[in-house]
């Protein structure tokens, strides 16, 4: 059974992306890391934000620009949008979280099901569906933009229950 990971690399002050949803600040940052290189050949499929989609990527520029993981994974991939588009490419568009958990653990049978995107890992957490999180730490203070987990709310979370 596949295992849902939510999966980013986060500033010192808990952003994962900058004031309107920058992702240049992270480029510097990325490159070789045991952890990483050992999980993306064990992601079954990506449940990806639309924000996410279409945002900033920090690859942008170079020929690994629009590649999940800047080229290094290759997979299904399940896009949560309020606007589905025909699928393509491995991309599925998908009108909401349930059904993206539905057919990202069909497709990744026993491998990691990898969320990116802030919203959409909130809506796991708070359907009591994810499993893991991944934050990778990145000496870097951004003062604003997305946090990891925004929770505008005061309700409390622990795995698999929110109160």
């Amino acid at each position: 059974m596949a295992t849902i990971l939510y999966s980013a690399t986060m500033s010192l002050d808990g952003f994962i992306a900058g004031p309107g949803g920058d992702m240049g600040w992270v480029t510097p940052h990325l490159g070789p890391n045991e952890l990483v290189d050992d999980l993306v050949p064990r992601i079954g499929a990506l449940i990806v934000g639309n924000r996410t989609y279409g945002g900033d990527d920090p690859y942008k520029g170079t020929e690994r620009a629009g590649k999940p993981f800047g080229g290094g994974w290759e997979g299904p991939q399940f896009v949560v949008t309020h606007h589905p588009r025909p699928a393509g490419d491995g991309i599925t568009f998908v009108p909401d979280v349930a059904t993206a958990l539905r057919e990202a653990k069909a497709a990744a049978g026993d491998r990691y099901v990898n969320v990116l995107g802030a919203d959409v890992a909130r809506q796991c957490l708070d359907a009591g569906e994810l499993d893991e999180v991944l934050a990778l730490i990145a000496p870097v203070l951004l003062g604003g933009g997305t946090r990891l987990l925004d929770r505008p709310s005061a309700r409390r979370c622990a795995w698999n229950s929110c109160t």
